[in-house]
This record gives C-alpha cells, sequence and structure tokens, in this order.
C-alpha cells in the first residue's frame, strides 16, 4: 500500500529533520556560553537548513529541482555532523548528546529519497526515448 505524498509535511525525512533541529537546539543551549556566537549558531542555522531545503525542493516544478534541494540538505546535514564531530572532540558535549545516529538515519533517508527520485526519472527517460515511443519516421 503506496501513501500519497500531498506536501513536504508527509515525507518522514522532514519531519525527522524537524525532530534533529529541535534536538540541536536543545544540544546548543549545553554548550559553553563563550559558543553561543560561534558552534552554537553555525550549528542551529546548518540544522535549520536541512528540513527548510527539503520543504523548498518539494514545492519546486520539477524532480530534478527536488533532488538538487535534497542535495543542498544532504550538504547541510554534512555541516551539522562535522560540527557535532568537532563538539565532541573538543569535549563540549558527551559523545551521546551529539545525535550522531539521528545524523546518520536522515542521512540514509535523503540518499534514499535522492536515489529513488533519481531512478524514476531516468526510468521516465529511458521509455520516452523507447522506440515504442518514437514518432513515425517518413518514408521516402
Amino acid at each position: 500500500m503506496h501513501c500519497m505524498i500531498t506536501s513536504h509535511k508527509d515525507l518522514i525525512v522532514w519531519q525527522k529533520a524537524v525532530a534533529l533541529a529541535g534536538k540541536v537546539y536543545a544540544a546548543t543551549r549545553r554548550l559553553p556560553r563563550d559558543e553561543r556566537f560561534g558552534l552554537s549558531l553555525q550549528l542551529r542555522r546548518a540544522a535549520i537548513s536541512i528540513p527548510s531545503n527539503i520543504a523548498e525542493g518539494s514545492a519546486r516544478r520539477t524532480r530534478a529541482e527536488f533532488v538538487q534541494y535534497l542535495h543542498i540538505a544532504r550538504g547541510s546535514l554534512s555541516e551539522v555532523e562535522t560540527q557535532m564531530l568537532i563538539v565532541r572532540d573538543q569535549g563540549l558535549l558527551r559523545a551521546s548528546d551529539c545525535l550522531l545516529e539521528d545524523i546518520a538515519e536522515i542521512g540514509r533517508m535523503l540518499n534514499a529519497l535522492m536515489s529513488r527520485l533519481s531512478v524514476n526519472r531516468q526510468a521516465a527517460h529511458a521509455k520516452a526515448c523507447s522506440p515504442a515511443h518514437q514518432p513515425p519516421t517518413a518514408n521516402r
């Protein structure tokens, strides 16, 4: 049974990305005060960018544009991961507070969605280019 996706809010990856942004906000509140305008601000901006780009991409006209925005979301997710690794390695948060499992799960979900959208696009292109869909050639 397939669920009908009518909005970006129906996408589980978007829901998990929103939840991650909330967890990043909570985690950054535990960072030292001197990081409020450094890592804390950067982490929050990158975390907000993930669901925002999923939402914007889903509202675009073409599948290719959606995939492009999913790549941007994936880049922001990598940014959050990198910064959380720095936070962990600097001893600013416990490893369990760095959300690395959540980040990995969202990364897998984004990769799967991008792959699925690309495969469907390739299948549609192959179908459109198949001999059955070619216009008849004029007889000479």
